[in-house]
């Protein structure tokens, strides 16, 4: 009688290979099964209650972009400027700054909602009836690293699961074929991997990256997408074999784990002909093309990652992460904050404009949720005493992210920063909260969504996290 892989590690060497494998699982097997074997470790599934969006496009700006010379204006920051701040900073900041220093951005009110939006965004500005400014996100950390982690994982202390991660684990993939969380050209600085790693979740979960942050979008592709030594034909005999050995006895809790990995080999074969089909954007109009940037070199490469990112997103991907950094951390202007906030944001602007006109004109915008913002904002005070090399440093006491489409209200901000821009003051948003509303977005109930390792019941918002409704139509 044939043996299974599994039933020779229980009778071989006494047991001990069944012993250690029954180890290396047993954290995922006291965890709620997600999918049974015919469905597979990627299933969709049901939400807790009817959903708003149904996917997520996170629009990452790597560094922390200014929320005071973007969609946070400060009349009295002009008004002030130079003068010293006229209350204190916080008690921990990662480095030292001097006076007020006005934005050299000039704001205008933008579409029939009157949102004020820069001068440095003209083509995002066309979109402001879109758009629902939050200007009171607050974090936890002034350094990059456990800021990112914090906005990426909601811990900025321990390796936790990625927000896309429990996203995926919460609600399947709506397309067998292709991974339920992707991130394009990801950064590998500041947490790297950490940012879209499952942890303890089902590895099903993790993130497939494409590229990193170090090389053109042109040329991020998944690695090991293509066999060069056997053909789809051989690949199909051995999976085909591998699914006979893996069904030779009933399956106990620790091996439907281990079936959903090997169901990761099948999503793998079927990736090869679906992920090469979606990255060639020759397929797209020139008009589309164009509406993204890919005709201009400034904004080629950011766009190209947008236009995936729509590809990605009506083929049923459940959450699309596009990483805008590069060596220098991008939004990090410490100093030349003209020159750096300038150059990303003529990167970034068409593309992400682009973005949303075009899921708006596919009747996409509706079920998509578009997040937009970095790790952390910036202090209206300044650093650096070089004439014309002035920046800012780090501030995640009161920053700017915006959302767009996924039954969010358009064309409104939400809370507000002091009259300087320096803390979150009204109607503050944790990011906790930002979790938790864009879970309740998805159609879940994040003090629900939980997994249970190492005999505790985890959850991307922790203990914390409040839904704020007030932002939803």
């Amino acid at each position: 009688m044939p043996f299974s892989r599994r039933r020779m590690l229980q009778l071989g060497s006494v047991g001990f290979g069944g012993l250690a494998l029954s180890a290396l699982l047993a954290d995922e097997a006291r965890a709620e099964t997600l999918a049974t074997k015919e469905e597979g470790p990627l299933a969709a599934r049901t939400p807790h209650f009817a959903p708003r969006a149904k996917r997520v496009i996170f629009l990452f700006m790597k560094g922390g972009p200014s929320h005071v010379d973007t969609f946070d204006p400060k009349p009295m920051l002009d008004r002030d400027d130079g003068k010293p701040l006229p209350f204190d900073k916080p008690r921990v900041t990662f480095a030292q700054t001097g006076n007020l220093m006005k934005s050299p951005w000039k704001f205008k009110q933008r579409g029939e909602s009157g949102l004020p939006v820069s001068e440095l965004f003209p083509h995002v500005a066309e979109c402001a009836d879109d758009l629902c400014v939050i200007n009171s996100l607050h974090g936890t950390n002034p350094a990059h690293g456990g800021a990112a982690l914090k906005l990426h994982t909601g811990s900025d202390t321990f390796v936790r699961p990625s927000m896309g991660s429990w996203v995926s684990y919460g609600l399947g993939t709506e397309n067998q074929n292709l991974p339920s969380f992707i991130t394009i050209c990801p950064t590998l600085a500041h947490g790297g991997v950490n940012n879209w790693s499952s942890a303890f979740l089902p590895a099903p979960h993790q993130g497939t990256p494409i590229g990193n942050a170090s090389i053109p979008s042109k040329q991020a592709v998944v690695h090991h997408i293509q066999n060069g030594r056997l053909s789809r034909a051989e690949q199909r005999l051995q999976l085909d074999l591998l699914a006979e050995m893996n069904q030779t006895r009933p399956p106990s809790p620790i091996e439907q784990q281990l079936e959903g990995r090997i169901a990761s080999f099948e999503l793998a074969f079927r990736m090869q002909t679906s992920m090469p089909e979606i990255q060639d954007l020759s397929r797209e109009s020139d008009v589309v093309q164009s509406l993204y940037g890919l005709d201009d070199p400034i904004t080629a490469d950011f766009g190209r990652q947008c236009l995936m990112a729509r590809r990605f997103a009506e083929r049923g991907v459940r959450f699309i992460q596009v990483t805008h950094s590069d060596t220098k951390v991008q939004w990090d202007q410490h100093g030349s904050l003209v020159e750096g906030h300038t150059k990303n944001a003529k990167e970034v602007d068409k593309p992400i404009a682009g973005l949303l006109k075009d899921l708006k004109a596919r009747g996409l915008l509706d079920d998509t949720l578009v997040l937009w913002g970095g790790e952390f904002g910036r202090t209206p005070t300044i650093q650096g005493a070089t004439k014309g090399k002035e920046g800012r440093d780090h501030n995640p006491e009161g920053f700017t992210m915006w959302l767009a489409g996924g039954g969010v209200k358009g064309g409104m901000r939400y809370g507000e920063t002091d009259e300087y821009g320096y803390y979150a003051v009204r109607d503050k948003v944790h990011i906790h909260d930002l979790h938790a509303t864009m879970l309740h977005l998805l159609g879940l109930e994040h003090t629900k969504l939980t997994y249970r390792h190492n005999g505790r019941d985890f959850r991307l918002t922790d203990v914390h996290g409040r839904v704020v409704e007030d932002i939803m139509v």
